[in-house]
């Protein structure tokens, strides 16, 4: 048999190391899945069982069977969707005028941005809950949309900022000889070469507006206003927890993200091409 090469054998050790490191990140997602669909008497066996046998949906059934689910899911979509979208609008402009144009303050901008990003979430329960019941907004999902953005914005900005200054102006200067108007150019040549940061910075706000429980619970007071962290909570009462419903609406609870990271992923390569040819 050949002797391998140390580049060959190093390119093993590498893949191997990379399976292994794979393997330990998806196993909790696969475990969080197998759980779902295991038999309730199952759940909470001392021998732990690997491979569910047989595969049983009742963990599922209960799960949607909860009242006002839609109601939750609907909420969480509406809410997701707002921030996600009203948040790229503006931090797209904003990067835009903070990386191309020269202004006074523009260096405090991008300290503060720095600085906000840096203050827990946690701290900010009490501040935020006070100025949205001085606006009237409690209870309401415009304000946990204008809640979102809040914590969302610093880091869009600051990352699109990057991207912004990574586009050679040549390129911008070259659509504006050729006959483009500023917004032409913006969204023929700018927009297209951003697409990677776009997307980047719509799977960090998709998420943190998704998975948030303690600004959804403290904000919403009204049942109908609650969010899907919130359902997940409701699996939990005083007497005893439902581990195998809790289970399989976790499972449901994170297919959005994943389904959206899938929808949007391509743009990350396709995006970094796009727009800097001329036609």
């Amino acid at each position: 048999m050949r002797e391998m090469t140390p580049a060959r054998r190093r390119r093993t050790v590498n893949n191997t190391i990379a399976v292994a490191v794979s393997a330990v990140m998806v196993f909790p997602v696969y475990w969080m899945l197998a759980t779902a669909l295991k038999q309730r008497g199952s759940i909470l066996s001392a021998v732990p069982q690997f491979f569910p046998w047989p595969l049983s949906l009742d963990n599922f059934r209960r799960a949607l069977d909860k009242p006002h689910f839609w109601v939750f899911v609907r909420n969480s979509l509406t809410v997701t969707v707002s921030s996600v979208v009203l948040s790229l609008v503006i931090a797209l402009f904003a990067a835009i005028a903070i990386a191309r144009f020269r202004f006074a303050g523009r260096r405090a901008v991008l300290v503060i941005l720095v600085l906000v990003q840096m203050v827990p979430a946690a701290a900010m329960v009490i501040p935020v809950y006070l100025m949205l019941r001085s606006i009237g907004a409690l209870d309401l999902v415009p304000g946990l949309i204008l809640t979102y953005m809040t914590f969302v914005l610093p880091f869009t900005i600051w990352t699109l900022r990057g991207f912004v200054e990574g586009v050679p102006v040549e390129l911008e200067e070259a659509a504006l000889v050729d006959g483009c108007g500023r917004f032409q150019m913006y969204v023929r040549v700018l927009l297209p070469l951003l697409m990677p940061g776009i997307v980047a910075t719509s799977i960090f706000a998709f998420v943190n507006a998704w998975d948030d429980y303690l600004f959804a619970y403290v904000i919403m007071k009204s049942q109908s206003n609650y969010t899907l962290p919130v359902w997940l909570v409701s699996f939990k009462t005083a007497e005893s927890v439902d581990y195998g419903a809790m289970i399989a609406a976790s499972t449901i609870f994170s297919l959005p993200v994943l389904v959206f990271f899938l929808l949007v992923q391509r743009r990350l390569v396709g995006g970094m091409t796009s727009g800097a040819v001329k036609g």
